[in-house]
């Protein structure tokens, strides 16, 4: 599954990871990581990466594929929800998350932590694909909530974050990624 999702991911991760700005003196956090497709680059381009998954399968995955950049105290995975992410404030520069808004509680909750999570200045970057196209796909009600990006927008914005832009590569790319600036 992992590898699945992975491959059918891959592009709005990649542009997700482009639209943060890493630099390497970045402490960034991913939410959702699950097969670690991102892990790679980011621990490349970043002096520190973290992620938060709410797989113990994907935690202990993503432990034993980056085991030397754990040890060397240059990654930390922990399971986890956006809703509670187990880190302390201010402790990240850059927050990606790609896919996983369908999954939480509200979105109100979610951008509450990661404004808490966050050192002021700090970026992130939420890749989805829209209600119009998940609606479509009939995917679970009680699993799934698709989000609008507007209703996106609009949550960013009341949890305080500015610039808030939603991007996509091209005009027919049928996701989004949405990016903001903490305060």
């Amino acid at each position: 599954m992992a590898r699945l999702m992975n491959r059918h991911n891959a592009r709005m991760n990649a542009y997700a990871i482009q639209e943060m700005h890493l630099t390497p003196a970045d402490r960034v956090l991913e939410i959702g990581f699950g097969g670690g497709l991102n892990l790679p680059q980011l621990i490349a381009n970043a002096v520190f990466v973290a992620g938060v998954d709410r797989s113990p399968a994907m935690v202990q995955r993503a432990k034993s594929q980056c085991h030397s950049a754990v040890r060397g105290g240059r990654d930390e995975f922990r399971e986890g929800t956006v809703e509670n992410i187990p880190f302390g404030a201010a402790s990240f520069d850059k927050v990606c998350t790609v896919n996983t808004i369908y999954f939480w509680s509200t979105l109100h909750a979610g951008f509450a932590e990661i404004d808490r999570v966050l050192s002021p200045g700090g970026r992130v970057a939420i890749g989805f694909l829209p209600k119009e196209h998940m609606d479509r796909m009939r995917m679970a009600p009680d699993i799934f909530t698709t989000r609008d990006p507007k209703d996106v927008v609009a949550a960013l914005e009341d949890a305080r974050f500015s610039e808030v832009r939603i991007k996509r590569p091209t005009p027919s790319t049928p996701w989004n990624v949405i990016i903001a600036t903490h305060p």
